[in-house]
C-alpha cells in the first residue's frame, strides 16, 4: 500500500476494465488509404524540391571556395614579390645611412658592411652592391662607379659611368629628386651570365648625400649629392626567388613593366601553358620605386569543382525524402496500431507496478516518505532503513538532519527553491555523513507527505576537499600557495578600494639559500624551508596570511596594521627571527638572513599587480642594499628610479644585439718577467655603442643584462665572434698566445654552453691552448659544482681558467683548493692601495706565493702607475694589465 501512495495509484486507477470484453469493445480503425497516399506522395515531392535547392547551393559554394583559395594563393605570391622589393629598398637605405655618418666610406668599410649584412643569403638573386661617384667634367656631370661588392664576377662595373646605361641613369636621377628607392626600367647588365652571355637586370638606386641635417627639397638634394648606391639583380632570378615553391607549381605568374605604356615582359613561369577560358584570373598592378609591374597570375590545370557521389547531399537527401514519405504513410496508419497498442499496455501494468515497489526497495539511495504536518516517515526503502536505523527514523524527519536550522531552512522552503543540496545527516549510530538530497511535495491519496531523496556524498566530498585544499596550498610546506595568496591579496586591495582597513604586503627571499642546496643537498633545503615555514607563522598574528610564492620566496599579507610603522615592526620582527635562526643538518651547521620588500595599501588605484610588482622591487632593492634588511617601496625612492632605468636599458641592449652594436675591445696582459717570450696576450672587453654612435661601459648596462637574464645571449655572442675572428683579435694576427674571454654567472648554470665552446674550437679551428675563459670569484663560490664541472670540461680540452677578483672574498684561499684553475687575478682594488696600504701589500704578497706554490700564473689588474708596476715586479707577479699600461682598443675585425 506504500508503493501505491508512493506510485499515486490504484488497483484500476488507469481505468481499463481487465475483462475480455475491453479488447472487444475497440471499434475497428480502417486507414484511410488513399488520403494516407497522397501525403506520402506529397511530402517525397517535397523533399526531392528541397534537395535539388540544397545540391545546387553546396556546388555553389564548393566553387566559391576553389576560387577563394586561387586568390589566397595568388595574392601571397603577389605580396611575397612586393615585400621582396620592399626589403630591397631596406637593405638600400641600411648602405646609405652608412655613407650618410662618415665624411668617407673607405673600399675595406664598404666590404666589411657588405659582409655583415650578408645580403645574397637573403636576396640569391643580387649581383653586385655598388657606389658611383659624382663628378663634374668639362662634358657635364658623370657617375663613375668606384665601390663594388663582391669583386669576383662583377669586374666589368668597376669604373662604369652610369651614363652609359639610359635606364639606370633615370633611376638614379628619380631617387635624387625624392630620397626614396627608385627602380630601373630592365636594361642588359654589363655582367655576363655563366655561359658568358648577357644578362638582363634591373638596379635599384638611393643617393648619398654630404653629410649634415637631411636635404628636404630636390634643388638641396642635387646641390648635396655626393654619389649613388646600387643594388643590381637579374631580374627573372630576383622574381622568382620571391615567389614561393608552391606558387610556382600551382599557377603561371606572368610579370611585365607597364610604365611606359605596352607592357615588358619581366618573367613567365610556364609561359608553355594556356589557361582556359573558365579559369579564374588574378590581375594586380604591384608599384614600387616609380615602376608599374603588372603581375598576372592563372592556376595550371583548372577543373570545376565536382562532388562525388560521397561529398554531394543530393544522394543522402533523395533517401532522406524516400524516408519521410514512409514516415508520413506510417504517421497516418497510425491511429489503429496505438488503440492496439493501449489495450496490452494496459493489462501489463499492473504486473509491472510490483516489480517496480520491489526495484524501489532495492535501490542504493535513501527514500522516505514523511507527513508535512508532524514529521512522522510513513516509509523507509532498504537502503534508508540499514543506514538510518529503525530507531532514528521513528523520532521523525527532523532528526535526521546534524544541523535542525538546514532542515528548518527546507521545510520553510516548501520544496519550491531548495533543489538539491549538500546536507550532514546522522546515521544509525549518531555518525555523521553528508548527502546529496531533495526534499519535495507530494499529494498521496489526499494526504500532504514529504519525498525526500538522498545519496552518500561523503567520499566524494572528502576527495573534493582535498583536491581543493591541494589547490590553494603548497605541498612541501603547507603553506598557502602563490595562487591562492594572490587571491586573497586581490581581496584586500578591492577593500581598501572601497575604504576599507589599511594593509602591507611583504615579499621575503632568503638570502644565500642556495648555497645550502649545493653543499649540503636538496633535502637540507626543503628542512630549512619547513622550519622557516613554521617560524615565520609563528610571529605573524591572527589575521595575516602566509604563503610560499616558489622556491626560496614567502609572501606575508599582513591585514590590519594601520600605518607603516606598525607593517615595518611586523616585518622586522620577521627578519630578525629568521637572521637569529640556526638550522642544523648533520655536521653542519648554517645561519640564514632574509631580504624583505614591502608595499603598503593603503590608498585606492591599486592593482595586484602593481602591488606584486612594487614589492618584487623593493625586495630587489634590499639585496642590491647589502642583504638582510627591510625596504619599503617608495615612487621616490633613487634606486626604484635606477631599476627602471635597467629596464629601459633591458631593451636597448636586444635592440643592440639585433643590430650589431655591441663592440669587442681588447687591453693587452703585459709579462713582467723579462724572460718570457713576449708573445702578446689580451682580454677582451665589452663596449654598447648607442643610437648617437657614443661607447658605453659595461658598468652602464651588464647589471640590467644581469636583472633581465640577457647575459648568456650576450656571452653566447661574444664567444662566437671572438673565436670566428680568433686570428683577427690583435694586430699580430695569428701571434696571439692566448685571448681572455669573460663568462658571466647566469651563462654557466646553461648546461649546454660547454657544448657550444667546444662545437666552436672545432669549428674555427682554434687551438684551445690559445683560449682562457675568466670567471668571478663571487660566481665561483655561489655556483661551485656547476662552474667545476664547466673548468674540468674546458681543461680538459685544453683550454685554460682564470679566476678573477681574487681575494674580495673571506674564503678566498679556501675556495682556490676545489678549483682547478690556472690563472688567478688579484682584485684590482688591492693593487690600486699597493703603495700606501700594508694590509693590500700584504694580500697581495700572499696570494702570489700560494698561486705560485700551487704552479697557477698571477695577474694583477688596475695597473695604474709605473711605480705601482715596479712593487709588483719586487713581488714576483706574473703578469698585469692596466690603463699605465695600455688603452683598450677596438679589435680589428671591426675597426674597418
Amino acid at each position: 500500500m506504500v508503493m501505491g501512495l508512493l506510485l499515486g495509484t490504484s488497483k484500476d486507477v488507469d481505468g481499463f476494465s481487465t475483462s475480455p470484453r475491453s479488447t472487444a469493445s475497440v471499434p475497428a480503425v480502417r486507414p484511410w488509404a488513399v488520403t494516407a497516399w497522397v501525403w506520402s506522395l506529397t511530402a517525397l515531392l517535397a523533399g526531392i524540391l528541397l534537395t535539388v535547392a540544397i545540391s545546387r547551393e553546396q556546388q555553389r559554394r564548393v566553387d566559391a571556395e576553389q576560387r577563394l583559395a586561387f586568390d589566397g594563393l595568388a595574392q601571397r605570391g603577389f605580396e611575397a614579390l612586393q615585400t621582396q622589393l620592399e626589403a630591397c629598398g631596406l637593405l638600400s637605405r641600411t648602405v646609405q645611412t652608412l655613407f650618410m655618418t662618415s665624411e668617407e666610406v673607405t673600399a675595406l668599410e664598404f666590404e666589411h658592411i657588405y659582409e655583415n649584412l650578408r645580403p645574397r643569403e637573403r636576396f640569391p638573386s643580387l649581383l653586385a652592391l655598388t657606389y658611383a661617384d659624382r663628378r663634374m667634367m668639362p662634358d657635364g656631370e658623370h657617375f663613375i662607379t668606384t665601390r663594388v661588392v663582391p669583386l669576383q664576377g662583377n669586374e666589368r662595373v668597376m669604373g662604369l659611368d652610369i651614363a652609359r646605361q639610359v635606364p639606370n641613369l633615370r633611376a638614379l636621377r628619380r631617387s635624387t629628386a625624392t630620397d626614396q628607392p627608385a627602380l630601373s626600367a630592365p636594361f642588359t647588365l654589363v655582367q655576363t651570365d655563366a655561359l658568358g652571355g648577357s644578362t638582363e637586370g634591373v638596379t635599384l638606386r638611393l643617393p648619398v648625400f654630404a653629410p649634415g641635417v637631411r636635404p628636404d627639397t630636390p634643388a638641396e638634394r642635387r646641390d648635396r649629392l655626393r654619389g649613388s648606391l646600387a643594388v643590381s639583380f637579374r631580374i627573372r632570378d630576383l622574381i622568382e626567388s620571391a615567389i614561393q615553391r608552391e606558387s610556382r607549381d600551382a599557377l603561371r605568374v606572368r610579370v611585365s613593366d607597364v610604365t611606359d605604356g605596352p607592357g615588358q615582359m619581366l618573367f613567365d613561369s610556364n609561359s608553355q601553358h594556356r589557361a582556359s577560358a573558365s579559369a579564374p584570373a588574378f590581375d594586380r598592378l604591384l608599384r614600387y620605386g616609380g615602376r608599374v609591374w603588372q603581375v598576372q597570375i592563372q592556376p595550371l590545370d583548372y577543373r570545376p569543382a565536382g562532388l562525388g557521389w560521397r561529398e554531394s547531399v543530393f544522394w543522402p537527401g533523395l533517401l532522406a525524402s524516400v524516408l519521410l514519405a514512409l514516415l508520413v504513410w506510417s504517421l497516418a496508419t497510425t491511429r489503429h496500431r496505438a488503440l492496439q497498442l493501449g489495450l496490452r499496455m494496459s493489462h501489463q501494468y499492473r504486473e509491472s507496478e510490483e516489480r517496480f515497489r520491489a526495484l524501489n526497495e532495492l535501490l542504493p539511495a535513501l527514500v522516505l516518505l514523511a507527513d508535512r504536518k508532524d514529521g512522522q516517515i510513513s516509509y523507509a526503502n532498504q537502503a534508508a532503513r540499514a543506514r538510518l536505523g529503525r530507531a532514528r527514523l521513528g523520532q521523525g524527519l527532523a532528526a535526521l538532519f546534524e544541523d535542525p536550522a538546514v532542515h528548518e531552512h527546507l521545510v520553510a522552503a516548501g520544496g519550491d527553491d531548495a533543489g538539491t543540496v549538500e546536507v550532514a545527516l546522522r546515521d544509525a549510530e549518531g555518525q555523521r555523513f553528508w548527502a546529496s538530497l531533495s526534499l519535495s511535495p507530494a499529494m498521496l491519496d489526499e494526504h500532504e507527505q514529504w519525498l525526500m531523496v538522498a545519496t552518500d556524498v561523503s567520499e566524494q566530498r572528502q576527495l573534493t576537499e582535498m583536491l581543493s585544499y591541494q589547490a590553494s596550498h603548497d605541498g612541501l610546506t603547507e603553506l598557502f600557495n602563490r595562487r591562492e595568496f594572490e587571491r586573497r591579496a586581490e581581496l584586500v586591495v578591492e577593500s581598501v578600494v572601497v575604504g576599507g582597513p589599511a594593509a602591507a604586503l611583504f615579499y621575503i627571499d632568503l638570502d644565500q639559500f642556495k648555497l645550502i642546496n649545493d653543499t649540503s643537498g636538496h633535502i637540507a633545503g626543503d628542512q630549512l624551508l619547513i622550519q622557516l615555514a613554521t617560524l615565520m607563522h609563528e610571529q605573524l598574528r591572527g589575521g595575516d596570511i602566509l604563503a610560499r610564492l616558489g622556491g626560496d620566496e614567502f609572501g606575508v599579507l599582513a591585514c590590519q596594521v594601520g600605518d607603516r610603522e606598525g607593517a615595518s615592526l611586523l616585518a622586522e620582527r620577521i627578519r630578525e627571527h629568521i637572521d637569529g635562526f640556526v638550522f642544523v643538518w648533520e655536521q653542519s651547521t648554517y645561519t640564514i638572513s632574509a631580504s624583505i620588500g614591502a608595499v603598503m595599501i593603503d590608498h585606492p588605484g591599486l592593482t595586484l599587480k602593481d602591488v606584486m610588482a612594487q614589492a618584487d622591487t623593493a625586495c630587489y632593492l634590499a639585496k642590491e642594499a647589502g642583504r638582510n634588511r627591510v625596504h619599503f617601496y617608495s615612487e621616490q625612492d633613487d634606486e626604484t628610479t635606477r631599476r627602471r632605468s635597467e629596464m629601459e636599458w633591458a631593451n636597448r641592449l636586444r635592440w643592440a644585439i639585433d643590430e650589431g652594436r655591441l663592440q669587442l675591445q681588447y687591453q693587452e696582459v703585459r709579462a713582467l718577467d723579462p724572460s718570457d717570450g713576449g708573445e702578446p696576450r689580451v682580454e677582451l672587453l665589452l663596449r654598447f655603442r648607442d643610437e648617437a654612435g657614443r661607447l658605453v661601459v659595461p658598468g652602464a648596462f651588464i647589471p640590467a643584462a644581469e636583472r633581465y637574464g640577457l647575459m648568456p645571449m650576450i656571452d653566447r655572442w661574444v664567444i662566437e665572434n671572438a673565436l670566428a675572428n680568433f686570428d683577427r683579435l690583435h694586430p699580430s694576427g695569428d701571434g696571439l698566445a692566448l685571448a681572455t674571454i669573460n663568462v658571466s654567472g647566469a651563462s654557466l648554470e646553461d648546461e649546454s654552453l660547454t657544448e657550444l665552446i667546444l662545437q666552436l674550437l672545432q669549428r674555427y679551428r682554434v687551438a684551445p691552448q690559445r683560449v682562457c675563459f675568466e670567471i668571478t670569484e663571487t660566481v665561483a663560490v655561489r655556483n661551485l659544482s656547476q662552474v667545476s664541472r664547466f673548468i674540468e670540461r674546458l681543461r680538459d680540452a685544453g683550454c685554460r681558467i682564470a679566476l678573477d677578483d681574487f681575494g674580495a672574498g673571506m674564503s678566498s684561499f679556501g675556495y682556490l683548493k676545489n678549483l682547478p684553475v690556472d690563472i688567478i687575478k688579484i682584485d684590482g682594488s688591492f693593487i690600486r692601495d699597493l703603495l700606501n696600504d700594508p694590509m693590500s701589500h700584504a694580500i697581495v704578497r700572499a696570494v702570489t706565493d700560494i698561486g705560485h706554490q700551487r704552479g697557477l700564473q698571477v695577474v694583477a689588474e688596475w695597473v695604474a702607475s709605473e711605480e705601482i708596476l715596479q712593487a709588483l715586479v719586487a713581488l714576483g707577479v706574473d703578469y698585469a694589465q692596466g690603463f699605465a699600461l695600455h688603452q683598450p682598443t677596438v679589435v680589428p675585425f671591426q675597426a674597418g
